[in-house]
């Protein structure tokens, strides 16, 4: 995956239970951002960020969806207990997480172990990947990534 390229075809499992695929969101902006873990401090306030500014990413024409590789059920109750308005999709396999290459060696107190890395990609109505935050802090990056998307128009 690399910026200014098409990004290939992939499935999604939504918390709804739905499988669909990007192609589904060929006439909007896509934020994919993934997260390590439903109902942690840092990837709660994510989603909650995400959820409060929903209406303005939907008036740029863009769909949010957060992915970990929490199940469907997990999401469900992660999205009725902070109120969630974006989408979310499980990656039980971890396949989307290799394929964004978020899946990566993580340290914590010395002890090394895979995680996923909390990453955001953008992606345009021509499914061409046009931004990604890597290794990012939670704390301001939603507004970060509307301020990035709202230069673009």
């Amino acid at each position: 995956m690399k910026i200014g390229k098409k990004i290939e075809n992939f499935d999604l499992i939504l918390e709804s239970g739905l499988k669909t695929n990007i192609n589904r969101f060929s006439k909007k902006k896509l934020l994919i951002y993934f997260y390590p873990k439903d109902d942690t401090p840092g990837c709660t306030l994510e989603a909650i960020e995400y959820s409060k500014l929903k209406s303005k990413f939907d008036k740029k024409n863009t769909v949010i969806i957060g992915i970990s590789k929490d199940a469907i059920e997990k999401h469900q109750k992660f999205k009725l207990k902070h109120n969630l308005s974006i989408e979310l999709a499980s990656d039980e396999s971890g396949k989307l997480c290799k394929l964004f290459k978020v899946w990566v060696e993580k340290s914590m107190y010395g002890k090394k172990y895979m995680g996923i890395e909390r990453s955001t990609f953008l992606i345009d109505e021509n499914q061409v990947l046009i931004k990604e935050w890597r290794k990012v802090k939670v704390k301001g990056h939603v507004d970060e990534v509307y301020e990035f998307l709202s230069n673009l128009t």
